[in-house]
């Protein structure tokens, strides 16, 4: 590979021109691409296969208005006083006049709903009433019909005394024989008066007194039913107590992963575009979240930093331009590309940030380690051209396997199963892969048309007054004494080990409404609700129920209060109501109002207990969906397959260092390094973002739950990156013991050749990084942050302290490698001794 890119280096430098023109080709085709295929990106995430999402689907299919995405307006009197007819009759007619936004389903005017649950409340005390009047009419229907009752016992009794004079009598005649003509007719007398006896019991209703009274009973449990579940949903308010609030609720006929930018800015335009006198408008994070900027001020001013640093250790703005030339047109590309494939796939808003902090960053540091290279062979006297192959061919060798273990650790997050992370993984791959193929082609190309430009004339002069290149003037360097590489490891573990503690008490979650910027569209709808209607207003759950087949309505009815009974009997559910049955009456849906926010350590248990309720009646099963239980199921979902993903990325990347430093010490001792600064990385989040230590420095306004996708990437990246340091000094090192250096002398030399490019690059990648943690997205600015201190703690810590420490001690062993390996592994030259030789340079 050495000599391939000595070879592409040179062919690079001579043909500046083309290889120029080719990059300007691919970076108007990447435009057009964009132009021509590029979609909308997602602000939503979600996981195929999740409970939530199955419930969902479920939805769709019976319930397909409670299937879409959905969003909430807020409106509240400035002063806190009630808001006035006029104000409502205002935001009624925006109610009236929003069927027709795009995308729109179902927009609620919240006085009306009101009005309703007043007119229901009425109706159930009217009914009562009528049920008391009802009680009373029937109470003396029954006195007089168990009057009538006592005075027909009589009757009965006298005919039935009749009766029996009547047969002794015929009995004694017959038995004398006698004529029997009298009694008859007196038998006839009898007869008459038992049929109007009997006529008489009829009229008296006794069978009306008992349908009635079933049907009194039958009406009284309805209203008692009703009564019920009009009290278990009192806390489901659109309209506040105190009448200054309201809220509007607005239904989209689109899965929220699938609604349009344009959809949800419309209606947010709708409703709180024209003010309305004296009241404050908001729309909820849902609809006001908008795609995050991908270039924002603080990226600028990362990347300004960047280039001071790349002119204070360069000398020259030519110079220093180079690797911001590069990094630049490998971004452009790369995001470019990444966001022509927006219409073919769903891609989250976060993704083509990520490969832009990614592509910007390595961008500048491959570049810079190959002119470096190429800088101090020009100040020993190399010719332009000559100095630009080796350059490439060394630490361009060097750049291809960093970006390898880079490009290895991104396409591993696929093997997680999660579409969007897998997404994310291949876009930030591509994007390192576009920066080394520009650091290894057009950094040449430039270089060429620079010439010895690049050198300044301080460095010139400095090199004919010391004979010398001062970065390599290693002849008075000596290895670090044995204590001091203890107390260093010592000190740099515990140190590290300290900054880990915080990550014990890590949750994940994604941001809601309370992490939006301050006075942003989606915080005020946050706190304006909170405040209004109560935290756990910002996190309703949708509950689904599966019912029997054949309910008629008095059985629909029972099944929902025996499921609102139990929902309600939970812990942490402050209400409940059902809110809608399907056509075939085999799906009905509740809403559940928790007591605490979406990102609360009680609504994730409420979630849990709702899920583990055994079917109500023993035949109702129960789902659990809405936006805070997939972010719960999201979350968890990433927590799994993290340690899948470490073992994997940690194994392949192993198998890359051990090829690369033909040892197997320094490749444990790198990743032992690495998982020290991930662990003290992941307390740094959790300590700012979480707990809200030194919150206020970065501009950051709420704290809450680390997102959940954090941890898995910055494996991925920090990994990755770590590495590149790892080869940049340890290549170093191990070039001087193979060229007959003892161990650790060859620690010392390494070190001291290659520290000031990393201690470049690194402050080069913390800039970049840090400048989006000043974005505007929460997202963003988590991941910014823990990239930049992911950096930090591995290039400054480990790399620059920790590892050259803990080569020291070990001394020869370090470069111990099984001799039946040696023989296997294939030599790949990073250090460019053969290609030196091969030159004569």
């Amino acid at each position: 590979m050495a000599e391939f890119l000595y070879k592409l280096g040179k062919s690079a430098a001579r043909r500046a021109w083309v290889v120029i023109g080719s990059w300007v080709l691919v970076l108007a085709l990447t435009g057009g691409a964009f132009a021509t295929w590029a979609g909308t990106l997602a602000t939503s995430f979600d996981i195929p296969g999740l409970p939530s999402s199955e419930v969902v689907e479920e939805l769709a299919d019976g319930l397909p208005d409670l299937a879409g995405a959905s969003g909430t307006i807020v409106y509240r009197t400035q002063d806190g006083s009630p808001l006035t007819a006029s104000q409502q009759a205002r935001i009624s007619e925006l109610v009236d006049d929003a069927g027709d936004l795009p995308d729109v389903s179902a927009v609620n005017d919240p006085f009306e709903a009101e009005k309703e649950r007043a007119a229901r409340a009425q109706d159930i005390e009217d009914g009562q009433a009528q049920l008391d009047d009802a009680r009373a009419e029937l109470r003396a229907g029954q006195e007089k019909l168990d009057a009538g009752s006592a005075r027909l016992d009589a009757g009965q009794a006298e005919l039935d005394a009749g009766q029996a004079q009547l047969d002794a009598a015929r009995e004694q005649a017959e038995a004398a024989g006698l004529p029997t003509d009298e009694l008859d007719a007196q038998q006839a007398q009898l007869d008459a008066q038992q049929a109007q006896l009997d006529a008489e019991g009829a009229e008296e209703g006794q069978t009306e007194i008992d349908e009635g009274r079933a049907t009194l009973q039958e009406k009284a449990a309805q209203l008692d039913e009703g009564a019920e579940l009009l009290h278990l949903a009192e806390n489901i308010r659109l309209v506040s107590e105190d009448g200054s609030t309201a809220r509007v609720n607005v239904a989209f006929d689109v899965p929220r992963l699938e609604l349009q930018d344009e959809s949800k800015q419309a209606v947010v335009d709708h409703f709180t575009a024209e003010p309305i006198d004296g009241v404050e408008a908001a729309a909820s994070s849902d609809i006001s979240q908008g795609v995050p900027s991908l270039v924002g001020p603080g990226e600028v001013t990362g990347l300004l930093f960047a280039a001071v640093v790349l002119l204070v250790m360069l000398g020259t703005v030519l110079g220093a331009g180079i690797p911001i030339v590069t990094a630049l047109t490998g971004v452009v590309i790369g995001a470019l590309g990444a966001l022509s494939f927006s219409g073919v796939v769903e891609m989250a808003s976060v993704t083509p940030v990520l490969g832009l902090m990614l592509g910007l960053a390595v961008g500048i540091d491959y570049s810079l380690f190959i002119l470096n290279r190429h800088r101090k062979q020009l100040l020993r006297g190399m010719t332009v051209h000559d100095s630009i192959g080796l350059a490439n061919g060394t630490s361009g060798t060097a750049v291809v396997f960093a970006g390898s273990t880079v490009i290895v650790a991104l396409l591993a997050l696929n093997i997680t199963g999660i579409p969007f992370l897998g997404l994310m993984g291949t876009v930030g791959a591509a994007c390192v892969a576009i920066a080394v193929l520009v650091a290894i082609t057009l950094t040449p190309a430039l270089l060429g048309l620079l010439g010895e430009r690049v050198v300044s004339r301080r460095d010139r002069a400095k090199t004919a007054d010391n004979d010398s290149d001062n970065d390599d003037a290693v002849a008075d360097v000596k290895p670090m004494s044995t204590v001091r590489a203890v107390v260093t490891v010592l000190v740099s573990a515990a140190a590290l080990l300290a900054l880990a503690l915080p990550a014990q008490s890590m949750r994940l979650g994604l941001p809601d409404g309370s992490s939006e910027p301050a006075g942003s569209q989606g915080e005020r709808a946050y706190t304006i609700s909170e405040d209004a209607f109560g935290t756990g207003s910002n996190a309703p759950l949708l509950v689904a129920v599966n019912l029997p087949a054949g309910l008629d309505e008095a059985g629909e009815r029972g099944a929902q209060l025996a499921v609102a009974r139990v929902l309600s009997d939970v812990d942490g559910v402050t209400a409940v109501a059902p809110i809608a049955v399907s056509d075939d009456g085999r799906l009905a849906a509740f809403q559940v109002v928790p007591a605490d926010g979406p990102n609360s350590e009680s609504t994730e248990l409420l979630v849990r207990a709702l899920r583990d309720l055994p079917p109500v009646d023993g035949d109702l099963t129960l789902g659990v969906a809405g936006q805070a239980a997939i972010n719960i199921d999201i979350s968890e979902s990433l927590n799994d397959v993290l340690p899948l993903y470490l073992v994997v990325v940690v194994g392949l990347s192993l198998l890359i260092l051990v090829l690369v430093f033909r040892s197997i010490l320094v490749p444990v001792i790198a990743t032992g390094g690495f998982v020290l600064s991930l662990l003290a990385t992941y307390g740094a989040i959790t300590a700012v973002f979480q707990q809200g230590f030194g919150a206020s420095l970065i501009g950051l306004d709420g704290t809450g739950p680390i997102l959940s996708f954090l941890p898995i990437i910055l494996v991925g990246i920090l990994f990755g990156l770590a590495m590149d340091y790892q080869l940049f000094l340890a290549t170093g090192m191990r070039e001087a013991y193979v060229h007959g250096d003892p161990a650790r002398l060859a620690v010392a030399r390494g070190f001291r050749a290659g520290r000031s490019v990393v201690i470049a690059a690194g402050l080069i990648m913390v800039s970049v990084f840090g400048g989006f943690v000043f974005a505007d997205s929460a997202m963003i600015r988590s991941v910014g942050f823990g990239l930049a201190f992911g950096v930090l703690a591995d290039a400054f810590v480990v790399r620059m302290l920790l590892m050259p420490a803990l080569m020291h001690l070990l001394g020869r062993s370090a470069w111990w490698l099984p001799k039946w390996l040696d023989r296997i592994l294939p030599d790949v030259d990073v250090e460019g001794a053969t290609l030196g030789r091969r030159h004569h340079t």
